[in-house]
């Protein structure tokens, strides 16, 4: 599969995932925030596998959308613009949850299945493996 990093960039990206994840968290507890309301919520934007139960297409719309900074983001500039704290709370939570699953190597997603990431493959079968040791591992 083509559109995969590898090598130090996505040792770069990972990195870049773990410091929003700081940062967001840093943020949140500037903000004065309460803890419990970041723990209920840090994985709310994981709600978007669901869509895998409609195929593989869906299932990437729906990940990349909760997993894109792009609304993540907007909520964060509306937030501190509008203001609105609980949209920057928001925000910040989705902010986090994205750098954490980046730093862990969970990319967005290619709709040739959840395991094929803009960050290199996931699960079972690394991106490192060679379809002979693929077929190999598959056998046993």
């Amino acid at each position: 599969m083509s559109g995969e990093t590898t090598g130090a960039v996505r040792v770069v990206l990972r990195l870049e995932g773990l410091c929003v994840l700081i940062a967001a968290s840093v943020a949140y507890s500037k903000f004065g925030f309460g803890w419990g309301t970041f723990a209920l919520f840090f994985l709310t934007p994981d709600i978007s596998f669901f869509g895998y139960l409609a195929g593989s297409k869906v299932g990437t719309v729906s990940y990349n959308l909760a997993h894109s900074y792009i609304g993540a983001v907007t909520c964060l500039a509306a937030g501190v613009v509008v203001p609105a704290p609980t949209i920057l709370c928001i925000g910040l939570i989705w902010c986090a949850h994205i750098g954490f699953d980046r730093a862990l190597g969970y990319g967005l997603k290619y709709p040739d299945g959840f395991g094929f990431t803009h960050l290199g493959r996931i699960g079972r079968f690394p991106a490192m493996m060679s379809n002979t040791e693929v077929n190999q591992d598959s056998e046993r």
